[in-house]
């Protein structure tokens, strides 16, 4: 049954109140026809719960803005939705990929995470390509996907909004991985379900990494919200040593935007529920609303967290990945890296739940600290302990 307007509906009653179920709830495919953004196929989801998301088709189907009851949680850079077209991935020594960086969802990857690097290419036996520079956080976030369906799916009295695409990043003596992304969101729900596979679809041995940079930002990011997670240990911290403290801004309660602000960056290592998944989120306590992401630990066994908290970019990070933040050299030394064959794939499984009002904000605060007790020092000493990925 669909939940929606505080009463439950049958498929045969929705359809009696409306012509269409777009009235309530759909998704529906636009483009953008201005500025940088000119161009770009977009996808727009209404539930009908008040949750409204957009999907960028023609930048790898990230999501661009989520808002809910009329709150935007989603980010808007000042780059913009740029049009995949303008973008240039080895542009002022690999941070062109700033020029890029906007929305709620930025994937990285395909073969490639973190910042610049220049890995060996001898699994691609081919001479004149010694090696393959990388630029931050890889290629695969500004490629156009091949959208290859999207609607309304009924099964009994429950209907699911849905999108599906291949992203192909790919080259002749190279890489040909495809990452085949579907979105799913229930009619009447809050929440998000975004399935991916990376499969390798060439026959060279290629290596794999995947990081997803999920960016809630303000109203829910304001002076006194929380960062919320199932922390056991807090192992990294970009800014650590005697400038720890420098800017005043701790791991977990968030300030106003700052001005002169530069960038901070945690690894943390998290506790898994008994189903093996991991619950992160930014809650803003006068708003009783709160934004989780939930990721599995077998799939992304390692988390960051990103402050951008500059006036004017205001946002924080809440970035699963499938390396440590030591980057693509530590991950080959420590056989940490994954290697796809021919055929081999990798799935993740996410869900982006919304959580609305005082009780419910408390229900997921209270569920997150059953797990982990996370510190309540906002300038935890880090570890140094990068626990062993194994199995890849």
């Amino acid at each position: 049954m669909v939940q929606l307007f505080g009463r439950t509906f049958s498929r045969r009653e929705l359809a009696e109140h409306s012509g269409m179920l777009s009235q309530f709830a759909g998704v529906r495919l636009t483009t953008l026809g201005d500025g940088v953004e000119r161009g770009i196929r977009m996808l727009e989801f209404r539930t009908g719960s008040g949750l409204r998301f957009t999907v960028l088709v023609d930048r790898a189907m990230d999501i661009a803005d989520l808002d809910y009851q009329g709150t935007s949680i989603g980010w808007h850079s000042p780059a913009g939705f740029r049009n995949a077209f303008l973008h240039e991935y080895e542009g002022e020594g690999g941070l062109g990929w700033m020029r890029s960086f906007s929305g709620l969802l930025v994937t990285c990857g395909l073969d490639h995470i973190l910042f610049m690097h220049e890995a060996p290419a001898d699994s691609y036996v081919y001479g004149p390509r010694k090696t393959v520079k990388h630029s931050l956080h890889g290629r695969v976030g500004t490629i156009p996907a091949r959208l290859t369906g999207y609607g309304e799916a009924w099964d009994g009295d429950e209907c699911t909004l849905w999108a599906e695409g291949v992203v192909q990043q790919s080259t002749v003596f190279g890489e040909d991985l495809h990452l085949i992304r579907r979105i799913e969101a229930q009619v009447g729900s809050s929440e998000i379900k975004l399935t991916d596979r990376v499969v390798n679809h060439g026959f060279y041995k290629t290596p794999h990494m995947y990081c997803y940079h999920i960016n809630p930002a303000a109203p829910l990011l304001e002076e006194g919200a929380q960062y919320v997670a199932p922390i056991e240990e807090v192992v990294w911290a970009a800014h650590a040593g005697a400038d720890y403290r420098k800017q005043g801004v701790g791991y977990r309660t968030l300030p106003a935007p700052q001005k002169n602000f530069h960038e901070q960056v945690w690894q943390h290592e998290m506790k898994a529920d008994a189903n093996g998944l991991v619950p992160v989120a930014l809650v803003n306590d006068r708003l009783g609303l709160a934004f989780e992401v939930e990721t599995r630990k077998d799939q992304f066994p390692c988390q960051f967290e990103w402050q951008n908290l500059q006036a004017g970019q205001y946002a924080i990070g809440l970035e699963p990945s499938t390396n440590h933040v030591l980057g693509q050299t530590y991950a080959r030394e420590h056989n940490e890296l994954i290697w796809l064959e021919h055929g081999d794939e990798r799935r993740y499984d996410t869900t982006f739940r919304i959580h609305a009002g005082k009780d419910a904000t408390a229900a997921l605060e209270q569920r997150i600290a059953g797990l982990a007790v996370q510190p309540t020092d906002e300038y935890p000493t880090p570890t140094g302990h990068h626990r062993p990925i194994r199995g890849r």
